[in-house]
């Protein structure tokens, strides 16, 4: 049971991580600061695109619009935290 809490919770770290990875990399798109016409970046945005909309499609839809602001990631990021307090505290190593 011990392996199980640990590949979960690193799981959900990591998935953070490609959470945290395609805000960036959609900042660095919309300032022209990457440019998507290089195949590497274009390649990058799509596996952090592919890896997270799934998931952050429902948050969209269920939050209103902020005027351009995209807090669907923060939202996301919030709940996987809970999550993964919730998984450690009622399954204690």
């Amino acid at each position: 049971m011990n392996a199980l809490l640990t590949l979960i919770t690193t799981v959900i770290g990591l998935y953070i991580w490609v959470l945290i990875a395609s805000a960036v990399m959609s900042w660095l798109i919309a300032f022209k600061v990457v440019n998507t016409y290089n195949r590497v970046v274009a390649s990058i945005a799509e596996i952090l695109y592919r890896l997270t909309e799934p998931v952050l499609a429902p948050i969209r839809r269920v939050l209103p619009a902020m005027g351009g602001l995209d807090l669907s990631p923060i939202v996301l990021i919030l709940l996987l935290f809970f999550l993964r307090d919730l998984v450690i505290e009622y399954f204690p190593r």
